[in-house]
């Protein structure tokens, strides 16, 4: 009888016996089949370091199974090797608790069943390392983030995939209660800005905590909207350019209103528009749509082909500190009916009426005057601006000069006043006056000549003078009139007379 078989022993056998010479039948036939014992495999457990190249972290607990494919419910006695060392376990198992760097290596098995051994195993890699650092990563398709937007927070492990980690998060030193790979925010708000970091685990392994990344909000952006000009022209267009900023933000369309509802169906940047009204626009973003604030509304008119045109009543070349002055704004054509608005740079601006009166004018009204009209009926229709009219007032007061001729004469001669002021044709009437010497109050008063009343002549002819006499002249203009200074005294003589000139007492006279 064989003790130990090999392949060759394999066959069908039958038997038969004899006693003295008589021969039994032969047996049926029995097959032996004798095979080698089949080849053991090394696993790991937990699954994961299967899958992922057998590496665990160190502190962790994996076990290291010999399987013999068929051998099951036989007595095997296993022997295990790591490299060329052999290792104690004669179990199918050989379980590590709190491994190290010094477990990895190259692990392989056989087993034993009475005196027959089966072959070594191939060869499975245990690796055993630190744990990987995770990396925070922000999850948005923006680089600008703003609130109310999503923004997810996810904890990365590089080589760690498949495994069971558990989270552990901070936003600078507060914990954060989430316990998987991704945070994620709903409508995020400044409050939610800081220093994100993670660690995780899986068994009893921690890795390190992450990096800082930091979550910067910044508030809701809000459109500008800007217009090349702020009435359409007959005939043409006004372009209006809505835009988000930073520039470098992207990916923005944008939404346009007119009078406060959508106005046409585009998301262009930058129309035309060729009708008057109130304009505003917004820009959006990503899936569910993100919008941001609305832009300024920007009033846009449309131009009438009536064009106003400004005067001024009186339109004297220069006024004068004091006088009364109008300046019209004037729209020819049609029956309309318009409100007025007024542009200048004196640091006066008129009312928005047709006619601004200045009943005393001073330099403060000095300046370029211009306006245009708007229909009462369209709020949207306005005229173009007018042409600028100048407005000149001068603080200077215009000062007559008065001449005698001649200064001597005899008793019964004629005597001719002249009456002179600077741009004389610009409306100035003359007013001729006698000094009246009052010798008991040392002083004197002015008459007014005969017929010397607001004479549109800048002369004066006095017929038989018999006696010496002062004389001074005004002018004045305007209504209601305005009035010069009296001009400084002037004398002719009459042989044989003398006046004191200190009767003649200075009232409001030119220096």
């Amino acid at each position: 009888m064989n003790t130990t078989v090999t392949e060759s022993d394999s066959g069908g056998y039958s038997c038969r016996g004899r006693r003295s010479s008589s021969w039994t039948e032969w047996s049926d036939t029995i097959t032996l089949r004798v095979i080698a014992p089949p080849k053991p495999t090394v696993t790991l457990q937990p699954s994961w370091t299967q899958i992922y190249s057998s590496v665990i972290y160190r502190g962790e607990t994996v076990t290291v199974r010999c399987e013999i494919q068929g051998g099951e419910g036989a007595q095997w006695t296993y022997e295990w090797r790591r490299g060329q060392v052999n290792i104690r376990p004669t179990s199918s198992e050989y379980r590590i608790s709190r491994a190290t760097e010094s477990d990895s290596g190259e692990y392989s098995c056989r087993g034993r069943r009475s005196s027959s051994w089966t072959e070594w195993s191939d060869i499975t890699t245990l690796t055993v390392s630190s744990p990987p650092k995770p990396t925070v990563t922000l999850q948005t398709p923006w680089a600008q983030i703003y609130s109310s937007t999503t923004v997810t927070v996810r904890c990365e492990i590089q080589g760690g995939e498949g495994a069971q980690w558990t989270y552990e998060w901070i936003r600078g030193q507060k914990n954060i209660h989430e316990t998987s790979s991704e945070y994620k925010i709903n409508r995020v708000t400044e409050s939610d800005g800081g220093g994100y970091s993670c660690r995780a685990t899986r068994s009893s392994s921690w890795t390190e905590w992450s990096d800082i990344t930091t979550l910067r909000v910044t508030d809701k952006p809000k459109a500008e909207l800007r217009a090349d000009r702020t009435a359409v022209p007959v005939g043409g267009s006004v372009t209006l350019t809505c835009s988000v900023s930073p520039s470098s933000s992207s990916g923005w369309k944008y939404y346009w209103y007119r009078n406060r509802k959508p106005y046409e169906p585009v998301t262009n940047g930058q129309i035309s528009v060729s009708e008057g009204g109130l304009y505003s626009c917004r820009g959006g973003r990503g899936e569910p749509v993100y919008y941001t604030e609305d832009s300024e509304s920007v009033w846009i008119d449309t131009t009438a082909s009536n064009r106003p045109v400004v005067t001024l009543y009186p339109n004297w070349s220069e006024i004068y500190r004091g006088e009364t002055i109008t300046v019209r704004c004037e729209i020819h054509g049609g029956d309309t009916e318009w409100d007025y608005e007024w542009e200048t740079n004196s640091s006066i601006k008129p009312p928005n009426q047709s006619e601004y009166r200045i009943r005393s004018a001073s330099s403060s009204n000095s300046g370029n005057y211009r306006c245009k009209g708007r229909m009462k009926s369209s709020q949207h229709e306005t005229t173009e601006w007018s042409d600028s009219v100048t407005l000149t007032v001068s603080d200077n007061e215009p000062c007559p000069v008065l001449t005698v001729s001649p200064s001597w004469l005899s008793p019964g001669a004629s005597v001719t006043l002249n009456c002179e002021v600077e741009h004389p044709s610009a409306g100035w009437i003359f007013y001729w006056y006698k000094a009246v010497p009052d010798l008991s109050e040392k002083s004197s008063s002015y008459e007014l000549l005969p017929d010397g009343s607001g004479t549109a002549q800048d002369s004066y002819i006095i017929h038989g003078q018999t006696h010496t006499a002062g004389y001074v002249c005004r002018v004045g203009r305007g209504d209601p009139e305005y009035h010069t200074y009296y001009s400084k005294h002037k004398f002719f003589w009459s042989a044989g007379q003398f006046v004191s000139l200190c009767h003649f007492n200075k009232l409001m006279f030119c220096d």
